[in-house]
């Protein structure tokens, strides 16, 4: 039988602080996200739906959630196949449109650029991308599609690279 995972947070509206809802244009939507023993985040509405530009947004949580578990998931395959990982950088993007009568994510693109050592075999590195996108959890819980182009480079030395 699968264990259930339970997460537990409170988020809490601290635009409060500066007066209530009168009207759409008019309240504050900063708020604060708290998890027992862990930093405080803060967040607002992406600034297109009047939130402060320079808090997070819900929006770019989500897309931030979908690249850290393609990130976790490849790492734990490497670790276990054998691939050994220098550095793994992302540039992720995500679309969200109207679309069936309402707002919505329509897509999500990963860019993971991975450097892997010489000792390391590059096309196993590169078909792992494709199993960690099938383990990831939050891309199997999301409705629509998550893209990964991924890109793996080979460390020759400290001063070449070969790219795949």
């Amino acid at each position: 039988m699968a264990h259930a995972h339970h997460y537990r947070l409170r988020t809490r509206w601290t635009g409060a602080a500066e007066g209530p809802t009168t009207t759409y244009a008019a309240y504050s939507r900063a708020y604060v996200v708290e998890i027992d023993g862990k930093p405080a985040l803060a967040g607002s509405a992406d600034p297109i739906f009047r939130g402060d530009p320079a808090l997070h947004n819900p929006e770019e949580w989500l897309v931030a959630a979908l690249s850290a578990c393609h990130m976790l998931s490849y790492l734990a395959l490497c670790a276990r196949g054998g691939i050994r990982v220098l550095a793994y950088e992302d540039e992720a993007t995500g679309t969200m449109q109207f679309q069936d009568g309402r707002i919505r994510f329509t897509e999500v693109t990963l860019h993971p650029r991975v450097s892997i050592d010489a000792t390391s075999d590059p096309v196993k590195a590169d078909l792992l991308h494709e199993r960690a996108h099938e383990e990831c959890f939050i891309a199997n819980s999301v409705n629509f599609p998550v893209r990964h182009e991924a890109s793996v480079t080979v460390a020759i030395s400290s001063t070449e690279a070969s790219t795949i």
